[in-house]
């Protein structure tokens, strides 16, 4: 992936990999935040993904292909517990025939958590659960 092309702020969100068409969409959530990657050498990336009440501290790297590809894990401390997550994402192009003025860049991918945490309902978020993400260029 061009460094340029992954970098930058993007507005973020994830949803539940459930199958269950008949869930009320706003039960999918899993993530919402913003994600902010930079460059970290010629093929690596740093950065930072957060949102209310939570950040984690992002590293990994990009490729090149066809799609581009960024793949990262992020690490932090929330609520005084670790968390950790495992980011894999492709970036979506703009298509050239939209007609669309508010079309963005956007990364598509998938989130894996990776261990567990304490989720402030008095339960558990247990490792292994993954979502889907995607992430609009914000600026």
């Amino acid at each position: 992936m061009q460094q340029s092309a992954s970098c930058g702020k993007w507005t973020y969100r994830s949803l539940l990999n459930d199958p269950d068409g008949s869930l009320e969409f706003s039960k999918l959530e899993f993530g919402e935040g913003t994600l902010q990657i930079d460059t970290a050498g010629s093929a690596g990336l740093t950065g930072t993904i957060g949102g209310t009440g939570w950040a984690l501290s992002l590293w990994g790297c990009a490729g090149n292909g066809s799609p581009a590809q960024v793949r990262f894990q992020g690490k932090g401390e929330v609520n005084g517990e670790p968390w950790v997550y495992d980011y894999i994402g492709w970036l979506v192009p703009v298509w050239p025939n939209s007609t669309s003025k508010q079309q963005r860049t956007a990364i598509v991918g998938s989130v894996v958590r990776t261990t567990p945490h304490t989720n402030g309902s008095g339960g558990i978020s247990p490792a292994g659960v993954v979502a889907s993400f995607y992430a609009m260029r914000a600026s």
